[in-house]
């Protein structure tokens, strides 16, 4: 009797939150058009029982447990991680002799150095000697730049050898011969 009463009793708020939640992952995951989401979304919102829940989510994928999904992104990474990509040779930016005038990147007609790549923005980034070394600034650009990797949020040194990237465009840094 207690699972006639489970399946067929009146759904809590709670149990519809979990339907829902379900339903907007399958919509999210692309597993449910619009349509499909907002007509079984009113379905949950007028179930009357338990069963009628079930029915409309028992075809989407329930979450997983954390531990599962921690293994399927750390597999999802593997083959990242195993295949090496073929050694391209950058080309090299000669960072300017102590003293010279900061160094503004973009496509724009102020800069210094200009890249004709639409992934560079017009103001991009600037090179700017302080003190005993070069620092390297993001100018609000839409695609970023990237020292060694990782995006720069704050005026950062840089050095010979370091990579920075504007947009999609590589260097790696060098001192004059």
């Amino acid at each position: 009797m207690t699972s006639t009463r489970l399946e067929f009793g009146r759904p809590s708020d709670a149990e519809r939150d979990r339907a829902l939640a379900i339903l907007r992952d399958g919509a999210g995951s692309g597993r449910l058009s619009h349509d499909t989401f907002v007509r079984r979304m009113n379905f949950v919102l007028r179930a009357q029982s338990r069963r009628e829940l079930a029915d409309v989510t028992n075809d989407l994928p329930r979450d997983e447990p954390r531990v599962v999904q921690l293994f399927r992104q750390l597999v999802a990474r593997l083959p990242r991680l195993t295949t090496r990509a073929p050694a391209v040779q950058l080309p090299g930016l000669v960072l300017p002799p102590p003293g010279s005038p900061t160094v503004r990147i973009g496509r724009g007609p102020g800069a210094t150095l200009r890249l004709a790549d639409l992934s560079v923005s017009r103001f991009h980034a600037e090179l700017r000697h302080v003190d005993d070394g070069w620092l390297v600034r993001d100018l609000g650009s839409m695609n970023g730049t990237h020292l060694n990797g990782l995006r720069l949020t704050t005026p950062t040194q840089v050095r010979p050898g370091d990579h920075l990237r504007f947009g999609s465009v590589t260097y790696i840094l060098t001192v004059p011969h």
